[in-house]
């Protein structure tokens, strides 16, 4: 569950950085400020489990990558601006220079700087299969996660009976072409192609 901040006005994304309350994580959405829910202890164990794995892989290849705790993706459609704080957002060190939000704010703009972004869905799946996925493509950013562990999503991605399920999503000429896993499925990424990692074992480290 999100909560919607009382607010004025919409906001641009600086006015948001500003003013966007300490402690808890706060996303903008259309220029209105959201209070994105505490997860739950499942959500956090599978995000925990997912930073580590990718980390050890982009260690042991000397990327100069780097995953922030709660770092900010923040971009504008025609009308209203957004900024978005992924569950897992690995980020390329060699960019963060040409980030003029970076130092102060913890927060990217240039696809460049994103090599992937993953969200672990929750009980508002619809952003994550809906609005973040149309964005983040539109955004530029090369791969896109949607971690459902929990099989919340709606039955025309997960199937009927839902089932937990992994999408990976690739940026070909501009749009995000998927691919699902489940079970055994070793995940295919194209930032980590040579990553030992199933579906089943992300499910599993929701327990």
């Amino acid at each position: 569950m999100t909560q919607v901040l009382p607010q004025q006005k919409l906001l641009t994304i600086q006015e948001f950085l500003e003013q966007k309350p300490e402690g808890n994580r706060y996303e903008l959405h259309h220029g209105i400020i959201i209070e994105m829910a505490q997860p739950s202890g499942k959500h956090e164990n599978v995000t925990g489990f997912l930073s580590v794995q990718i980390g050890v892989e982009f260690t042991r290849l000397n990327h100069p990558y780097n995953i922030p705790k709660t770092g900010l993706i923040a971009f504008s459609d025609e009308e209203t601006d957004f900024a978005y704080c992924p569950d897992v957002l690995v980020l390329d060190r060699t960019n963060l220079k040409n980030e003029e939000l970076w130092e102060k704010y913890s927060t990217v703009q240039q696809p460049e700087s994103i090599p992937l972004v993953i969200e672990v869905v929750s009980t508002n799946w619809r952003d994550d299969y809906y609005k973040k996925y149309a964005d983040y493509e539109k955004k530029g950013i090369l791969e896109y996660w949607i971690v459902d562990y929990a099989g919340l999503g709606g039955r025309d991605f997960i199937g009927n009976p839902k089932q937990p399920a992994i999408f990976v999503c690739k940026l070909v000429d501009g749009e995000y072409v998927k691919t699902l896993f489940r079970g055994n499925d070793r995940i295919v990424s194209l930032c980590f192609p040579e990553l030992k990692l199933t579906a089943q074992q992300i499910f599993d480290s929701a327990l």
